[in-house]
């Protein structure tokens, strides 16, 4: 069995990046933040904090797909992102379907009975589809999990 491994997934949207962590040894994912995009600058500058502080051993990105698998425009905004911060900060990028992602985390925190803003909209519904997207991969790994 391999040691526990510290994990960060994005949630990457044009407005907001949502931010979770979790390891490998507990196979838990909790979410931790949102990240406003205001711009590449900004972006990078704050991945690279978030990165520097928690030290993952690998990043997860959750790729947004049509409902029938097919890839969209966020698909490869998504890509690019994730292929950047491989280029960037030097740690492996692993990529997961988020096709339902948002609806889990809209479920998951009307049921908490967390509570929506001015607009009807969850301010945490970000960082926690990341949470629900590094949960899914996860509950996915083998116990010999190897990172790519």
């Amino acid at each position: 069995m391999r040691p526990a491994a510290t994990l960060l997934a994005f949630d990457y949207g044009e407005k907001r990046i949502g931010v979770a962590v979790g390891n490998t040894l507990t196979r838990q994912a909790r979410a931790l933040l949102v990240v406003e995009n205001r711009n590449r600058e900004y972006r990078f500058e704050t991945v690279g904090k978030l990165i520097g502080e928690w030290k993952p051993d690998a990043v997860v990105v959750g790729l947004p797909l049509h409902p029938d698998g097919t890839p969209h425009e966020m698909t490869q905004q998504a890509k690019r992102f994730g292929n950047q911060v491989n280029g960037r900060f030097n740690v492996p990028v692993n990529w997961v379907d988020e096709r339902y992602s948002s609806v889990d985390a809209k479920a998951e925190l009307k049921a908490s009975g967390a509570r929506t803003n001015a607009r009807g909209r969850y301010d945490e519904i970000d960082a926690e589809a990341a949470r629900v997207i590094l949960q899914q991969f996860l509950d996915g790994l083998s116990d010999d999990h190897e990172f790519h």
